[in-house]
C-alpha cells in the first residue's frame, strides 16, 4: 500500500518508539518473575511499583487501588461480575446505558440470566443520558450504576460528575468505562466520585493486552481469577511486566502532551466535521457538537452503505470503521447509533474517523476529497438516491 492514513485510533493506537524501548528489557534483561523473592526479581517488582504509581496519579488515585488486567473488556466484567456477587445481599439491581460497549452489556445480559436486574438508560439524540431518569431509576436494591465516560462510538462524553454525584447520594457503587477516555481527557475519580473505572493502554499508545480496573479502597468486589496472590490475591496470573512498565511510559507522555494534545485533534476534528458536513450533501454528524472527545467524528451518509463506503475508503489507504471494532464482523446497524434515534437505513451509512496527534492537515483534506468522491459514486449506483432526487425536483 502506497499511501495509509491511520484514522482508526479509537480501535487501537501505535506503540510509540519511546513505549516499546522502555519494554523491551523487560523481554531480555529483566526478565524474572516479580513475584518470586530473590534480588533479580525484587528489582522488577520496585519498577513495577513504581510504573504503578505513574498510572495512578493521572486520576487522582492511590498505587494500591490499580489492579492490572488484560485490557478494558476483563475491567469491564470483573467490575460488574465482582460488585454483583459481593454486594448480592444488598440487592440484584443494576443500572445501566443503551449505548455502553458490549463488554458491558452482554456481561449484563449474562447477569440477569443469573438472576440480577438491568435497566438500560436511554439517551437523547446526542447520545447523553439524563441524569434525572438515572435517578428516578434508583431502587432500593440498586447496588451498581456503570456508565461509560466517553462513548467508543459516537464520542459522547457523559455527565460523569454529576452521574458520580447521584450514586453516591443514594450510597450506591458507581463505575465508569473509561477506556476511551482515560489519557484523553482529565479524570479525577475523587472528585468525580467513581468507585471504578476500566482502562485499556492500547488506546493511549501503549501495548495491547494490558489495562486495569481501578477499585477504590473501600469498595466490596469478589475476586475474579482465582490460582495465585498477584494484585494483591484479587487477580490472578503472572504480573506481566513488560506490559505495565509500557503502559506506564505511554501514560506519562499521555499526561505531559494531554493538553496540547487536545487542542490539535479539536482543531482538526473540527476541521474535518465542517467540511464534510458543508461539503457532503445529506451528511450528519453523530454524536455531541462540542461535549465529546478531541478524537473522535462519526458521520452518517444517506442512501450508501457503511461497508461499501470502508472498502472504497480502504483502497485509497484510508483506515476508518463503521464502529467498534469489536462488532466489526456484525451485519447489523450500531446499537449506538439505534439508540439515538437513527433508523436503521441510515445508521447503515455511518462511518468513524479518530484521529491522532499523528494525523495532518493533509490527511484531512485528503480524506475529505475521497469521501465526496466515493460518495457521490455509491449515490449515483443507489436507486434510492435516484427515486429522491425524482421526487425533491
Amino acid at each position: 500500500m502506497e499511501k495509509l492514513i491511520y484514522l482508526d485510533n479509537a480501535a487501537t493506537t501505535r506503540v510509540l518508539p519511546e513505549v516499546f524501548e522502555t519494554m523491551k528489557p523487560y523481554f531480555t534483561e529483566e526478565y524474572g518473575n516479580p513475584s518470586s523473592t530473590y534480588e533479580f526479581s525484587g528489582r522488577i517488582a520496585k519498577q513495577i511499583s513504581d510504573a504503578t504509581s505513574v498510572i495512578a496519579k493521572l486520576i487522582n488515585a492511590n498505587e494500591k487501588e490499580i489492579y492490572f488486567t488484560s485490557g478494558g473488556s476483563e475491567s469491564d466484567n470483573w467490575a460488574l461480575k465482582g460488585a454483583a456477587d459481593a454486594l448480592r445481599s444488598k440487592g440484584n439491581h443494576i443500572i445501566t446505558s443503551k449505548i455502553e460497549h458490549h463488554a458491558i452489556l452482554h456481561t449484563c445480559e449474562y447477569l440477569e440470566k443469573h438472576g440480577y436486574e438491568v435497566t438500560y438508560l436511554d439517551v437523547d439524540e446526542n447520545g447523553l443520558i439524563d441524569t434525572g431518569e438515572l435517578e428516578r431509576s434508583i431502587r432500593p436494591d440498586t447496588i451498581l450504576i456503570s456508565i461509560m465516560f466517553a462513548n467508543n462510538e459516537i464520542g459522547t462524553i457523559e455527565p460523569i460528575g454529576k452521574i458520580g454525584e447521584t450514586a453516591h447520594k443514594h450510597g450506591i457503587c458507581f463505575h465508569t468505562d473509561a477506556v476511551q477516555s482515560f489519557g484523553h481527557v482529565p479524570i479525577d475519580v475523587e472528585a468525580m466520585n467513581i468507585d471504578m473505572l476500566s482502562a485499556s493502554g492500547h488506546k493511549i499508545n501503549g501495548p495491547k493486552g494490558i489495562g486495569f480496573l481501578y477499585i477504590r479502597k473501600d469498595v466490596k468486589i469478589s475476586n475474579f481469577i482465582h490460582g495465585g496472590a498477584q494484585e494483591r490475591g484479587r487477580r490472578a496470573g503472572t504480573t506481566n511486566a513488560p506490559g505495565i512498565m509500557g503502559f506506564s511510559k505511554a501514560v506519562s507522555i499521555a499526561a505531559e502532551k494531554m493538553n496540547e494534545r487536545i487542542s490539535y485533534e479539536t482543531r482538526l476534528r473540527d476541521k474535518l466535521i465542517n467540511r464534510v458536513l458543508d461539503e457532503i450533501p445529506y451528511s450528519r454528524l453523530n454524536g455531541h457538537r462540542e461535549q465529546r472527545l478531541s478524537n473522535n467524528t462519526n458521520f452518517c451518509f444517506r442512501f450508501i452503505e457503511g461497508e461499501s463506503l470502508l472498502i472504497l475508503l480502504d483502497k485509497k489507504g484510508i483506515c476508518a470503521s463503521s464502529g467498534s471494532a469489536c462488532t466489526s464482523g456484525s451485519l447489523d446497524p450500531s446499537h449506538v447509533l439505534l439508540a439515538i434515534g437513527l433508523p436503521h437505513e441510515i445508521a447503515h451509512g455511518s462511518v468513524r474517523f479518530t484521529l491522532s496527534e499523528d494525523t495532518t492537515e493533509e490527511d484531512i483534506d485528503y480524506t475529505v476529497d475521497s469521501l465526496k468522491q466515493i460518495v457521490e459514486r455509491l449515490r449515483s449506483m443507489s436507486p434510492l438516491y435516484e427515486d429522491f432526487v425524482k421526487k425533491s425536483n
